[in-house]
């Protein structure tokens, strides 16, 4: 696992949006897109639902987040 995922699914968590989310990272949004998907592909879950109005964490998300808020 990389630590790099971690801290972008991290953010994205935090912002609720992936170009606030790119732009606090420094990173573009495909960039930031791909490793949120390969982080899902990893684990074998779906993280975020992206919808045209909001993205919202799975409950697999939000167990994440808690993890790796105590990770970093």
């Amino acid at each position: 696992m990389n630590i790099d995922h971690l801290r972008y699914f991290l953010v994205l968590s935090q912002e609720m949006h992936y170009s606030r989310a790119a732009q606090r990272l420094n990173i573009s949004q495909s960039g930031l897109s791909h490793a949120i998907a390969a982080l899902e592909q990893e684990l074998g879950v779906r993280l975020v639902v992206r919808s045209t109005k909001a993205l919202r964490l799975t409950p697999s998300g939000a167990v994440l987040e808690r993890y790796a808020s105590q990770i970093l």
